[in-house]
């Protein structure tokens, strides 16, 4: 840098960093397309079950909220899920059936969670969670207990292809 620009300030600009979405490092105010409907990134939940991590974003467009988890197990994996009503369920139970089908308990646990966005008021908390699968091993149940709270989301695996990320920031 020359006297003159470190005299009148003309210090070297530094650009920001732009970091490559995936979805493995999605942020709040980034945009996801799927099946053909706009969603912004309005929430994010990150899962820690003792070392295990997983994370959920919650999509908002216009009409509708929906729950892109993501996972990276032995290969990544993704779920979409929908908030749903099964009125009198009990968390950890072995079989659940919801829309006249039968889903069989696959696994459960306790986790830790940080949010941001519309999910930051869940920041610092732990929360149990139990995983249910029907008989074709396609569609799944997520039951989670917050505290008294038990919320259910209905959903399915999607493969990456199917969701266009466009960074917001």
């Amino acid at each position: 840098m020359s006297f003159f620009n470190r005299l009148f300030g003309g210090a070297e600009k530094q650009e920001p960093q732009v970091e490559k979405r995936t979805l493995l490092n999605l942020r709040v105010g980034d945009f996801v397309a799927y099946d053909l409907v706009d969603y912004e990134i309005t929430g994010k939940i990150h899962y820690n079950d003792s070392g295990y991590t997983w994370d959920a974003y919650q999509l908002a467009s216009a009409s509708k909220t929906l729950w892109l988890s993501v996972e990276m197990d032995d290969e990544l994996e993704v779920g979409i899920y929908e908030k749903s009503r099964v009125p009198g369920i009990e968390p950890g139970t072995k079989k659940i059936m919801y829309e006249e089908r039968p889903y069989f308990l696959e696994e459960q646990g306790r986790a830790y969670v940080q949010g941001e966005g519309r999910s930051r008021n869940v920041n610092g908390t732990e929360m149990d969670y139990y995983e249910y699968v029907d008989e074709s091993g396609e569609s799944f149940l997520s039951v989670e207990v917050w505290g008294g709270e038990v919320e259910v989301s209905h959903g399915y695996e999607i493969e990456e292809f199917e969701v266009t990320i466009l960074a917001g920031s």
